[in-house]
């Protein structure tokens, strides 16, 4: 017995809520913030946050896997799907869209039960169709049925080290239907649910259990974490308002690690709920300052819509604004401007001390042609340019 699907009492996972009493309080605690931050966001900037949650949420999840997206093909894909864009931007990339339309197909039946089908039908979406009109060579919207072994390998060619085993493909169906069933049996939309578990301990033990079974042939993560973000769903009545894949990535061995430690054949999973718990208020922290940006960018707007900036300004400080709240590592440079613009150097340098004059950005760093700039935004801080 290696794993934990081959012990006897699987899958009656066991854990101690001693341990994590004390993150859930913080939890709730910092929900009731988040609210309190939204509700100060006119209709236009709460839309404007859910983006930016649903935009890090795709690209992170999708990193995680070591599959990078391009932000603005995201951010258009979702707001296309939302209806915000009128006419549709296009998008070229089908991973893009994919995962946008699962980030807001989650968001828009949370309320609803988890079945065969939607999995399927986010699985689909995650493994989409290529350009070029091939899949790739694995089953797509169904359970895996190959007799090949599922296994989580590193390691090159000859030298791989297996970190887990799934259960056979034979096995898939019934420990697809024993998770669905206790999935819905313990959801809050269940009104004769039996089981009264705190959301991120109900999405701890889902994503753990999902990622236990391995049901499909790729995509099993992107769709797990998916599944995870629901159950937070469910728990407060609304879609999240955070980004659980930001927290996971930043901080993706420990992930790996507490997944890997979880799958031994010891039910008990005390640890895996207790750091998952943990990254959920992270995450939930996160977004209270994403909201806080939010806010402090229409500030912005508001000061200085009428400060007469041209559209070379506009355009490099929206771009800044799009790298969200953390920005980039370093600040705008005359070299960065004139390549968002294409400008000459003399006019890069005109403009960007005309926007330190006009209290839009303010010297970061340096000096002459080294010198840097970040956004002033009120309340402190400012926000750095582009990264070299």
């Amino acid at each position: 017995m290696k794993y934990s699907w081959q012990h006897p009492d699987w899958p009656d996972f066991t854990y101690d809520d001693t341990q994590f009493r004390d993150v859930l309080y913080q939890y709730a605690l910092e929900a009731g913030r988040l609210s309190g931050g939204m509700g100060q966001l006119q209709d236009r900037l709460q839309y404007e946050a859910y983006v930016d949650l649903m935009v890090s949420e795709a690209i992170n999840t999708s990193e995680i896997e070591g599959e990078r997206l391009d932000r603005e093909d995201v951010r258009s894909s979702i707001k296309n799907f939302l209806g915000l864009s009128n006419p549709p931007v296009r998008v070229v990339d089908p991973r893009a869209e994919g995962i946008a339309a699962l980030m807001v197909d989650v968001r828009k039946t949370f309320s609803t039960q988890l079945t065969k089908d939607k999995l399927f039908h986010w699985h689909q979406l995650v493994i989409p169709v290529q350009n070029n009109g091939l899949l790739h060579q694995i089953q797509v919207g169904q359970w895996r049925t190959s007799e090949e072994p599922m296994q989580v390998v590193s390691g090159p060619i000859g030298y791989e080290k297996v970190h887990y085993e799934a259960p056979p493909s034979r096995l898939v169906e019934a420990e697809m239907t024993c998770f669905l069933q206790w999935y819905n049996d313990s959801s809050p939309m269940n009104p004769d649910r039996k089981e009264m578990l705190p959301g991120p301990v109900r999405s701890a033990v889902a994503h753990l259990w999902f990622e236990s079974i391995h049901p499909f042939d790729d995509g099993n993560g992107r769709v797990g974490r998916a599944i995870a973000e629901q159950a937070l769903a469910q728990d407060l009545g609304r879609p999240p308002l955070l980004s659980l894949s930001t927290a996971l990535e930043r901080d993706k061995k420990a992930y790996y690690e507490g997944l890997h430690k979880a799958s031994e054949p010891n039910l008990d999973i005390t640890p895996w709920v207790n750091w998952f718990c943990e990254t959920v208020l992270k995450a939930q922290q996160v977004a209270v300052q994403n909201v806080d940006y939010v806010l402090k960018k229409a500030k912005f707007w508001d000061q200085h819509e009428r400060s007469g900036l041209n559209d070379r300004q506009v355009k490099v400080i929206n771009k800044v604004f799009r790298a969200g709240p953390e920005g980039f590592e370093h600040g705008v440079s005359a070299k960065k401007y004139i390549g968002m613009t294409g400008c000459s150097k003399a006019t890069a340098t005109r403009d960007l001390t005309d926007l330190v004059e006009k209290g839009c950005l303010y010297r970061l760093q340096g000096g002459g042609r080294n010198a840097r700039y970040a956004l002033n935004l009120e309340g402190g801080g400012g926000v750095p340019g582009f990264k070299d």
